[in-house]
């Protein structure tokens, strides 16, 4: 993905910020004018004027949640968060500060910490009905980007659960925070490692001075799952069938490298070579399943697994199925309502899928 492309915000999500707006009875236009953006948003826009736009919205109303919390979050209180756990000595205890003052400032929805099987799950309770999954997700950005800057590195998300029912542009949610995403769900929630939790804060107010003038546009781009080194391990890895992928050492001496320094940065991405190559597989998977007749042997060795024992192994992992109930219900789903196996991919929202038109192209799978 080119950085340029990474950069733009879906129009959907503007124009569920501009809603805020609307629903008060004020206009949309002398804001996006002030801001040299059309009157009318029919493409996607650049991050830095999203992060304009926000900031223009949270001055007219006073509220840096676009007005979906139990209390407004008054103009400032995003800089009086980063204040509150600058100084706090592991991410675990910057998190629980963190959720504590969004407790106060907005009341509802109201976050706790919850630890177990190796996750770090940030739960969300709401006092009454679901909200919207843009709510949620405004939550998720504040929450993410901050404790990410905090540790100087992204944290990868293993799971982001929705409790609203799933928007229309359901797809731009999962291409935002590429990682399993469930709507309908009982409890909103995003999970990442826990063992994350007892990394360093590394900040300084010299540091969070600079962050605070470059936010909240940077929090939306800095630490996404596409950012930095890992998408130029990906796009090499697009090129070639899995079967061809090189080892990690080959690989770096490819990218002129050393291997140390390479594995180094990947992981201060909180990336690494072997979850590049799981994530590509796992999206190449779903897509021949659910869009070839290739049997379940023939994908495994496809994608580079040398018993097809260990492609069920790691489907399992992925979907929590096997790939043969997987690829049923898909066809069941199918049969049902008519549906083409490209709609299936909107039919399983619980699914990780970022499959795009390149899963084609990189395995070259005849018509």
């Amino acid at each position: 993905m080119a950085d340029i492309e990474r950069r733009m915000i879906a129009r959907g999500f503007v124009e569920e910020a501009l809603d805020s707006l609307r629903r008060t009875g004020r206009p949309t236009a002398p804001i996006l004018v002030s801001l040299g953006l059309p009157e009318v948003i029919d493409e996607p826009v650049s991050a830095e004027s999203y992060g304009a736009l926000w900031l223009a919205i949270a001055k007219e109303l006073d509220d840096e949640f676009f007005g979906m919390g139990g209390r407004p979050m008054r103009s400032g209180s995003f800089t009086l968060l980063c204040h509150c756990v600058l100084h706090a000595p592991t991410l675990g205890h910057a998190l629980r500060r963190a959720l504590r003052f969004l407790d106060v400032v907005l009341d509802d929805p109201r976050g706790k910490l919850v630890v177990r099987d190796g996750l770090a799950q940030i739960e969300l309770t709401d006092a009454c009905e679901a909200r919207s999954a843009f709510a949620y997700r405004t939550y998720w950005i504040l929450i993410h980007g901050i404790t990410c800057w905090l540790v100087g590195r992204r944290i990868p998300i293993r799971l982001v659960d929705f409790r609203c029912a799933e928007p229309t542009q359901g797809a731009d949610y999962r291409l935002f925070f590429g990682a399993p995403v469930r709507f309908g769900q009982p409890t909103s929630r995003l999970g990442f490692d826990s063992a994350m939790l007892d990394l360093p804060v590394t900040r300084t107010e010299q540091a969070l001075k600079q962050f605070l003038r470059g936010a909240p546009a940077n929090i939306l781009v800095r630490y996404r799952y596409d950012a930095g080194l890992a998408s130029s391990v990906r796009r090499r890895l697009d090129k070639v069938p899995p079967a061809a992928w090189k080892t990690f050492s080959d690989l770096a001496v490819e990218m002129r490298i050393p291997p140390s320094t390479l594995r180094h940065r990947l992981r201060d991405e909180g990336q690494s070579y072997a979850g590049i190559k799981d994530d590509i597989r796992r999206d190449l998977a779903v897509d021949l399943l659910l869009n070839t007749s290739k049997t379940t042997g023939d994908i495994a060795a496809q994608l580079g697994y040398s018993e097809p024992s260990a492609f069920f192994r790691a489907f399992r992992k992925w979907m929590s199925k096997s790939p043969d109930a997987f690829r049923r219900e898909g066809s069941g789903a199918a049969g049902q309502d008519g549906r083409s196996s490209r709609t299936m991919r909107h039919v399983f929202p619980d699914l990780a899928l970022n499959v795009s038109k390149s899963v084609t192209r990189r395995m070259k799978i005849p018509g």
